[in-house]
């Protein structure tokens, strides 16, 4: 039996009315948690880019992070799901920043060698891809408690990520300036943690816990009915099943997909090796970052304010146009930095207004219970390409150099945001707006046209 579409049921709420405290805690942890990756993502590459020189050993440092990345989260929806995202969140966390706090004590104490560094990088990686799903499940129950529309909600997480973008490359690349890339890893070892300490206390009681039913009901040879808890494959089977069965989601991950592998590679090589080559050094990566995070949570703020009476499917397309190319054919030709940093801002503005509606279908057409594992595999599968980018990257500059790479980069980032926009599946992102699923499924559904 297939699926029906119903509105949302909304749970009860602290107290007569609704309750901000549980959005406000997510966004605060996310806010933290992200303002520390960005922070890393400019110390770590700075930083083996200066002990090493190599820009395919520090595309390697990128691929060991985000390979572990994408895989656990993938895993790990049925667990998030059946364990509650509250507990998953901050203990994925913790162990975050032990891992990343480990990083410049080793190197201190020359106890840091490189294969030492790939693998504390690989735990960061491991969990930080659950800890991010656990926070961005949680998302749909804080609106429900504010009673926000999910449009809202999710444009205030955008906002916050795009705070966050804004306010950690900017510290990133002042840090790495001032006092070298370790500072910048001993800052994300301490925005973990505080994440942590914010999921685990700050929260209110009841909130994140477990989607699913704890056990499933089946009847014992004495005729008595007897609680079996659901199988882990099961569970991850019917996250599976259901994302195969929704052709709008599938068209959002591969696009995405696609995306994504590029952006990794932008930020990961192609944009440190311009910084290096043209001179500008690691406060340029920061301040093109910086810039293109501020005008991000400009476009964020709006998009949480208006996007629900905007065309979504036209949106997308035009904010992808504006975010997606033209960074790449900036950097390739010798311009002042004043252009560079316009270029910067206009596609953050434009890239303000994606993760709102991406967010607000994503809750929409998933039922909750199968949230997290849907949302782990969708997410993953759009993220599978991450741990290459870097790797992709550098094998380009080494083999071509750095403006033929950032030409091909910007042509094919082109071709993909705007050629999917061509396959009828995105229709459906205007036509089911507003609704969402709350109730079961079948294992099964059958497939949408």
């Amino acid at each position: 039996m297939t699926s029906t579409t119903t509105t949302t049921t909304r749970p009860a709420v602290d107290g007569p009315g609704h309750s901000y405290r549980p959005l406000a805690g997510v966004l605060t942890a996310t806010v933290v948690s992200v303002t520390g990756t960005r922070v890393s993502a400019i110390a770590l590459p700075w930083f083996v880019l200066a002990t090493t020189g190599s820009a395919t050993m520090t595309g390697l440092v990128a691929f060991a992070e985000m390979a572990p990345y994408v895989t656990v989260k993938a895993l790990t929806g049925p667990l998030v799901d059946r364990l509650g995202p509250r507990v998953v969140s901050w203990t994925t966390d913790a162990v975050s920043a032990a891992a990343a706090g480990l990083v410049p004590l080793l190197h201190a104490q020359g106890l840091l060698p490189f294969w030492v560094l790939l693998v504390m990088v690989a735990v960061i990686g491991a969990m930080r891809g659950p800890g991010d799903l656990a926070k961005s499940v949680m998302v749909p129950e804080a609106a429900d408690h504010a009673r926000v529309p999910m449009e809202r909600a999710t444009g205030l997480s955008g906002v916050t990520e795009r705070l966050a973008s804004t306010i950690g490359p900017a510290v990133g690349g002042g840090l790495v300036a001032l006092m070298g890339p370790l500072a910048g890893l001993a800052v994300n070892a301490g925005t973990f943690a505080l994440g942590s300490l914010i999921i685990a206390l700050a929260l209110p009681r009841g909130m994140g816990r477990p989607a699913v039913p704890a056990a499933a009901s089946d009847v014992s040879e004495a005729g008595k009915e007897e609680e079996r808890p659901a199988g882990y494959w099961r569970m991850f089977r019917e996250g599976f099943t259901f994302l195969r069965s929704e052709p709008l989601l599938l068209a959002v991950t591969v696009m995405v997909g696609i995306t994504n592998l590029i952006d990794a590679g932008f930020m990961t090589v192609l944009l440190p090796v311009w910084a290096r080559e043209s001179g500008n050094g690691p406060a340029a990566i920061g301040l093109c970052a910086g810039v293109m995070g501020a005008t991000a949570v400009v476009g964020s703020l709006i998009a949480a304010a208006v996007a629900s009476r905007l065309p979504r499917r036209t949106v997308f397309f035009v904010g992808f146009l504006l975010c997606g190319a033209p960074r790449f054919l900036v950097l390739a030709f010798d311009v002042p930095m004043w252009t560079v940093l316009t270029v910067f801002a206009i596609g953050g503005f434009g890239s303000g207004f994606l993760n709102p509606i991406l967010g607000a279908v994503l809750f929409e057409r998933v039922p909750r219970h199968l949230l997290g594992r849907v949302q782990a595999l969708g997410s993953s599968l759009a993220w599978a390409g991450i741990p290459l980018g870097g790797l992709v990257a550098g094998a380009s500059i080494a083999l071509v150099g750095l403006i033929p790479s950032l030409l091909a980069a910007g042509a094919l980032y082109f071709a993909t945001t705007t050629l999917a926009g061509l396959r009828p599946e995105w229709r459906e992102m205007d036509r089911l707006r507003g609704q969402a699923r709350s109730g079961s499924v079948d294992p099964e559904p059958a497939h949408r046209g």
